[in-house]
């Protein structure tokens, strides 16, 4: 295991529950990724990103190395989320990954126009979605290099 995972801060943006268990659940047990933050919907994640709301008095949260983002979710989408993000100059350096069930070309060419670094579609079958999840962190450590220390 690449010693840099144990640092590696995960948000994960997704309103389904489940969805969310299985996925921190497989992170922890492929890569020991202790921090993983779950945000269920696109405006929470912002709030945390941007210090407001019930984030506001908390300075010293950590911030996400990686962002694995649901596409299709209640008061704030994927894509509303991912438009945010990438549109913020203090934001738009964490790498953005949509993991999400759509197969639609239109959702796909959506998402990458809006800046999201990769798009995954997660699998129907339980044991190639853990599969996928796995491989996500080990991935972004190994081959993506951010520049300035991100």
């Amino acid at each position: 295991m690449n010693e840099n995972l144990r640092d590696c801060v995960i948000m994960l943006v997704e309103d389904n529950e489940a969805h969310a268990e299985l996925t921190v659940n497989a992170l922890e047990q492929a890569h020991n990724v202790n921090n993983i933050i779950t945000m269920p919907n696109g405006s929470e994640a912002l709030d945390y990103l941007k210090g407001r709301g019930k984030w506001a008095n908390q300075p010293n949260r950590p911030m996400p190395t990686m962002i694995l983002m649901d596409l299709k979710m209640p008061v704030m989408d994927g894509r509303q989320a991912l438009a945010a993000i990438k549109g913020d100059d203090e934001l738009k350096h964490i790498p953005v990954v949509m993991l999400t069930s759509s197969m639609l070309e239109s959702d796909i060419k959506e998402c990458y126009k809006k800046g999201a670094n990769s798009y995954i579609v997660k699998p129907v079958s339980f044991g190639k979605f853990v599969e996928i999840v796995k491989s996500i962190p080990l991935y972004w450590m190994l081959v993506n290099k951010l520049p300035g220390g991100y």
